[in-house]
């Protein structure tokens, strides 16, 4: 067994050994619980292998620079589509997949709510296929870009198709290259890196907003005991009120109002 995950570690795939040796030990734990074998093998392999490396995506996180980076979205000159996908990644902190591979069928405006299948989702298969839609508010700022955006895109599927070819969604990287294109190296701003601005301004800036409900608003469902539970339609409230905060703070931040930044003595 551990020579076949070596084979794997090898090429580079660390993460991938690991999900195999977990893997090898629940079919393994089976087999003892049935009578098949007398033990699991990969109960003797941990910490055998080399460890998985966390890498943290780049993201702003002081209040000044999220404002610079808000009026250089307001700013961006490139084109709209990329513009409105730049300032939803703000608005709504969502994966950058999900933001990127918006369809229109997910958008009721009359609702004021983004609808995303779960099997869209980044859940293991079994959560996908029996897992809840999750729901993301949508403040009056996003409505109002996605307004813009209908009659460019509303006729397709995608509301942020491919440039190249509507049947497909926009390149994986057009946010990243706007971020460059507007002077934000890839050390201090990513896509993915609006889903940390959201949480840790929210946490430091914004009293009063529970920790468990930006966690199910980012669609961490496991962390924290409330987090699963906070995903239904019933807490909708809670989240509606959260993104109208922060939809209101970027604005805020945007025109440089409640942040001074001082000059060092």
């Amino acid at each position: 067994m551990l020579e076949a995950l070596r084979r794997v570690e090898k090429r580079g795939a660390i993460e991938t050994a690991h999900t195999l040796r977990q893997t090898a030990g629940q079919v393994f734990l089976y087999g003892v619980q049935t009578g098949r074998c007398e033990r699991s093998p990969a109960l003797d392999l941990h910490g055998a292998l080399k460890p998985v490396n966390v890498t943290h995506m780049a993201a702003i996180l002081e209040p000044f620079k999220v404002g610079e980076l808000m009026r250089a979205i307001a700013g961006y000159s490139g084109q709209p589509m990329t513009k409105a996908a730049l300032a939803l990644s703000a608005l709504l902190f969502q994966r950058p997949g999900n933001i990127r591979q918006m369809e229109w069928a997910w958008v009721n405006v009359d609702d004021a709510l983004l609808t995303i299948p779960s099997q869209d989702m980044k859940r293991r298969k079994h959560q996908k296929v029996n897992g809840r839609p999750h729901l993301v508010p949508l403040a009056p700022q996003a409505l109002a870009y996605l307004a813009e955006l209908r009659p460019l895109t509303g006729h397709g599927r995608y509301v942020f198709p491919s440039l190249r070819t509507g049947e497909r969604p926009m390149s994986d990287i057009t946010i990243n290259a706007a971020l460059r294109r507007m002077g934000f190296s890839q050390d201090e701003m990513s896509a993915h890196g609006f889903r940390a601005t959201a949480r840790t301004l929210m946490i430091e800036r914004m009293p009063g907003i529970s920790a468990d409900v930006i966690e199910a608003q980012l669609a961490h469902g496991e962390s924290g005991p409330l987090g699963m539970a906070y995903d239904r339609a019933e807490f909708m409230e809670q989240r509606r009120v959260m993104m109208l905060e922060w939809a209101c703070y970027l604005d805020k931040l945007r025109s440089g109002a409640e942040v001074i930044q001082f000059k060092a003595a």
